[in-house]
């Protein structure tokens, strides 16, 4: 058991390793694609607007690939308008289930995938900084979530 834990703790150090160096929006390393290709490997199915990346200080992703669970904040080179038209339209053609869509100025919009569900929150970046920010987060679908309980 004890091993198993060391390799998960592992895989997540390096996971944490590779978006720090490689694909946090302070400060990228490496050609545009070597961060694309990072960040699909992190985020498996869930394509991102052309130029996006990951900011590793701001996310936390556990696994990789198609079943990873969390929240990631990417900066992206649109506006907010544009990548809000990004996901409705490219998510469903990568096999994503448009649940709700709400476009105002924070604009959320809620995919589902087998057994997953992804939320996806768009601001408006700053004047000297991102045009946009998006934050997605992946959970299991219907995940067993049990209220903490009052002891008396």
């Amino acid at each position: 058991m004890n091993r198993l834990i060391s390799k998960t703790h592992f895989v997540a150090l390096a996971a944490a390793a590779l978006l720090g160096a490689c694909a946090t929006g302070d400060s990228p390393t490496g050609t545009q694609e070597e961060i694309n290709q990072i960040q699909a490997q992190l985020l498996g199915d869930m394509p991102l607007p052309t130029g996006a990346k990951i900011i590793g200080s701001d996310s936390l992703i556990i696994g990789r690939g198609d079943g990873w669970v969390g929240r990631v904040n990417i900066s992206a080179l649109q506006g907010a308008t544009d990548v809000y038209a990004f996901f409705q339209s490219e998510y469903p053609k990568a096999g994503w289930t448009t649940v709700t869509a709400t476009k105002s100025k924070t604009s959320f919009l809620v995919f589902t995938k087998g057994e997953r569900t992804c939320t996806v929150e768009i601001n408006e970046g700053s004047l000297t900084g991102p045009k946009s920010i998006i934050t997605i987060t992946s959970s299991p679908k219907n995940a067993n979530v049990i209220a903490p309980t009052r002891k008396p």
